[in-house]
């Protein structure tokens, strides 16, 4: 974590990843984050994985850095608090409907300057989640080796649309603060999806040509890039995007006579056209899945460093865990007092900013260990009318 946002505060009612997501980059980056729930939990705060006590480490880790307000939403009481959070604060994020009692007009009403960032399913206010939006652009009919669809289990949509939210909030408060002007954002996953296929190239791409790409599996489109196994059974993915890489893969493998071969049967050359290699990939292959064969994996490894080759085995995600590169040595990772009582590494800001001090990662709330000081600071409530919203069910704390 780095305190870079000290004096912005943002209420954020959600669930799942993309709001979620948002408010923690946020609250990583210094902001306070005010998250709002129903008392005992929203509708993701038992998602799995989850502990033998059914704690879920995805909420833990989704709400790191955050502040918690319990408030029975189902009561008009609990609505008008929340109303009141979010004006008394000023920005909001939330994947809440449109319509109701979040919609931004309603909330502005008494807040103008108010900003606010919608996370939503479809434009039209439809519901839709990640894994149902990546089917309607086309990535599934990618994935694999077909004919059969290939759905990935990384949220990708959710995840790109929080990180969108996040700078779409900061991007609206600059504005507000050069015209004093507030306003919504709404951010749709389904067009996060499919602007960012048009952003590749993916739209430009079947138009121009009329069809689908074909289904190349483990291969890179338009690359020299694919998966291979070892002698020792290691199967590690390499990928040339360089003409150095390319050279160099050649003399790790000691396939030069071979693939000038190629180059001369076929009256092209590969030195550096990444085109080329990926067209003739048909003849390139063999050659090197046997090369790749003869060699066991960690002396293929130290050939492919020395020739600054990319590659990497396939791993596990415990493998990765457990991978002092990747966690243990990686200052991104601290300890942090989980509510769940378990103990493991604890991911902060991804960024690295050389000239600021970095703050361990914080734990996520419990649901209602802020209400008191909350209503107290934003809403100014005295600790008797505290407790009787407390007494009526209508504030949840711990």
């Amino acid at each position: 974590m780095y305190n870079l946002l000290p004096n912005l505060s943002v209420i954020e009612a959600s669930s799942f990843v993309a709001s979620p997501t948002a408010g923690l980059y946020l609250a990583q980056m210094g902001a306070e984050v005010i998250r709002v729930d129903q008392i005992g939990g929203g509708p993701d705060f038992r998602r799995w994985p989850v502990t033998e006590n059914n704690d879920s480490l995805y909420w833990e880790n989704l709400n790191r850095a955050k502040k918690s307000v319990a408030l029975d939403l189902g009561r008009p009481e609990g609505r008008e608090l929340l109303q009141a959070l979010v004006r008394a604060t000023g920005q909001f994020v939330t994947n809440f409907p449109v319509g109701g009692f979040l919609s931004h007009e309603l909330l502005a009403e008494g807040r103008p300057d108010l900003v606010t960032v919608r996370v939503m399913g479809w434009a039209d206010g439809s519901p839709a989640l990640d894994y149902t939006v990546n089917n309607s652009v086309g990535y599934p009919m990618l994935t694999g080796n077909g004919p059969e669809p290939v759905n990935h289990v990384l949220p990708a949509w959710d995840l790109l649309t929080g990180a969108y939210a996040a700078f779409a909030l900061m991007a609206a408060i600059q504005r507000r603060a050069a015209t004093g002007e507030g306003g919504e954002v709404r951010l749709p996953l389904s067009d996060i999806a499919i602007g960012t296929v048009a952003n590749l190239g993916g739209i430009a791409e079947v138009m121009y040509g009329g069809a689908n790409r074909p289904r190349l599996g483990n291969a890179v489109y338009g690359l020299f890039g694919r998966d291979f196994v070892t002698r020792d059974g290691e199967r590690t993915m390499i990928v040339v995007v360089t003409p150095r890489q390319w050279a160099n893969l050649i003399a790790a493998l000691d396939l030069g006579d071979a693939v000038a071969a190629i180059e001369t049967a076929r009256g092209v050359s590969f030195a550096k056209d990444d085109g080329l290699r990926f067209d003739h990939r048909d003849a390139l292959y063999p050659l090197f899945e046997a090369a790749i064969a003869a060699r066991d994996h960690v002396d293929l490894a130290a050939a492919f460093d020395a020739g600054g080759i990319v590659h990497s085995p396939y791993r596990t995600m415990l493998d990765a865990a457990n991978d002092p590169a990747l966690v243990a040595d990686n200052p991104i990772f601290g300890a942090a007092a989980n509510p769940s009582g378990f103990a493991y590494p604890a991911a902060g800001a991804f960024a690295t900013i050389p000239q600021a001090e970095r703050v361990p990662p914080a734990a996520a709330p419990r649901n209602g260990q802020h209400s008191e000081e909350i209503l107290a600071e934003r809403l100014s409530l005295p600790s008797g009318e505290i407790a009787r919203l407390i007494d009526a069910g209508i504030v949840g704390v711990i």
